[in-house]
């Protein structure tokens, strides 16, 4: 596998480390956020609750690899409330780490700063089956992962403020045996 860390800065990172996945905390009670459905997406994205997996099934997924790669990118965003400016640097920094995921060539499983996108609309209310299955992600609150407590943990700026957003995504890796 190529050097992960200088890859992610080549290709525009703010910031990247590699952890242990035990290392990371989940937190079922992050999987409100996800019901409360403020994105849409609930129950009409097949990587997303209530049909990518309950909170337990989520990280066994995770914690089936041994390492994950945390991305962290900044952007400057005046009003941290408006969507407008928020979702396409989030739809940004998922294709930041899909590029990454696909040069590294190294089998894993993707997190995202937001649901997968890669079909739009998803096809799971058409009831059709995914057309990506192997490259669709979930979001980093869908795997109920404790952000701030992974960031600290990686020593990478978290909070929001003063015009900067920071958005988060990972790549698991070394599938356990």
């Amino acid at each position: 596998m190529k050097e992960p860390i200088q890859l992610a800065k080549e290709l525009g990172f703010h910031g990247a480390a590699v952890v242990d996945t035990s290392e990371i905390v989940f937190q079922e009670e992050f999987r409100t956020y996800c019901a409360e459905n403020v994105c849409g997406q609930y129950g009409v994205n097949y990587t997303c609750p209530p049909d990518c997996g309950t909170p337990e099934e989520m990280r066994a997924r995770m914690l089936g690899y041994s390492k994950a790669l945390v991305l962290q990118s900044k952007w400057e965003v005046p009003d941290l409330t408006d969507m407008s400016q928020i979702k396409p640097a989030k739809a940004a920094h998922n294709q930041w780490t899909r590029k990454l995921i696909d040069q590294l060539e190294e089998p894993g499983l993707m997190a995202g700063a937001s649901c997968c996108t890669l079909c739009s609309p998803c096809l799971l209310p058409t009831g059709e089956p995914c057309r990506f299955p192997d490259r669709r992600f979930s979001c980093l609150s869908a795997y109920c992962i404790h952000v701030r407590a992974l960031a600290q943990r990686c020593g990478l700026e978290y909070d929001c403020k003063d015009g900067n957003l920071y958005l988060f995504s990972l790549f698991a890796f070394q599938p356990k045996v």
